[in-house]
């Protein structure tokens, strides 16, 4: 066996054990079960996913997956000791299946790591597989900023090869300090719901801008860039369109312009497809210079969004 296929042997080995040995069990106690009650015409996805989960976002608050609750006549959560409390839906955003609940309990909120994990970074999805209550499976992260991958409208997930089953949405991510790197929402598969390694969780940036808008006003602000996109054979997106009057327009973008990146920093993004750029937006927020790399004519240069602010 050659040095590098045993250096990666190796990392393999370690990687997991990694992950398991970070995991504090105390976490566990900021986390719940959520116990929807369905009604008789959602039988369907009350036998696929009996239960959900959820995890203390601030003190009362509790942030899960929206599809678990969203047709729920009623709502409790079972804590790590086996108590189970009522608990309120606070509000919902069904494009970013996120949701918050009110609880009487306050757990201690879990700590999120502000921006992006790195990729093969060890990782540990928590929450409520298959009812079963609160477990743990870990693995790495595999990809970040994933957008348009088709379970939400709005999408910037982290993608983990952790084991994530039915029942554990609105789980937590978690990095080896025990800090929140994204709400569990969602599993890729083919013809069943078993786990087969690419799993979903809502980013923290995502999950903070939609967290602020449903606890400040119950519903997240809507915010256009005023441009039709389609992705470049060159890479990147081609405007085609501009909306009279938008956003994009007034700030002096033009039809053919090729645009790369949106942002900076930690949160810049290469643009691949319209997805991505309207998850920049929708992160930039209301009144935001949000940057934008493009080449137009042949040249670089970087213009800012300024995106519409508070109606």
């Amino acid at each position: 066996m050659s040095r590098a296929c045993a250096a990666a042997l190796l990392l393999l080995l370690l990687l997991p054990g990694r992950a398991a040995l970070a995991f504090q069990p105390e976490t566990l106690d900021s986390l719940v079960s959520v116990l929807p009650d369905w009604p008789p015409e959602a039988r369907a996805q009350s036998l696929e996913e009996p239960e959900g989960s959820g995890f203390a976002y601030a003190e009362g608050v509790i942030a899960t997956a929206w599809h678990v609750v969203a047709v729920a006549r009623g709502i409790e959560v079972r804590l790590n000791d086996g108590r189970i409390l009522e608990a309120e839906l606070i509000a919902g955003d069904a494009a970013s299946d996120i949701a918050l609940l009110r609880i009487s309990e306050p757990l201690a909120p879990l700590p999120r790591r502000p921006g992006y994990p790195g990729l093969g970074e060890p990782v540990c999805a928590a929450g409520n597989a298959f009812g079963l209550d609160l477990s743990v499976t870990c693995g790495v992260v595999s990809a970040v900023r994933r957008t348009g991958v088709g379970f939400n409208p709005l999408e910037d997930f982290v993608q983990t090869d952790a084991a994530v089953n039915p029942g554990a949405s609105g789980g937590a991510l978690l990095d080896e300090e025990g800090r929140v790197v994204g709400l569990l929402s969602a599993i890729f598969t083919k013809q069943s719901d078993a786990n087969i390694g690419v799993n979903f969780a809502v980013s923290v940036p995502l999950l903070e801008r939609v967290a602020e808008d449903l606890l400040a006003r119950g519903s997240l602000r809507a915010v256009s860039a005023g441009l039709a996109t389609e992705p470049s054979a060159a890479g990147g997106l081609l405007v085609r369109g501009l909306l009279p009057g938008g956003a994009a327009e007034a700030s002096g973008f033009r039809s053919g312009d090729r645009l790369l990146f949106a942002g900076e920093g930690t949160m810049k993004r290469r643009l691949r497809t319209p997805a991505d750029l309207r998850t920049a937006v929708i992160l930039a927020g209301p009144g935001a210079a949000l940057p934008l790399d493009l080449e137009r004519g042949g040249k670089s240069l970087t213009l800012p969004l300024l995106l519409p602010g508070e109606e």
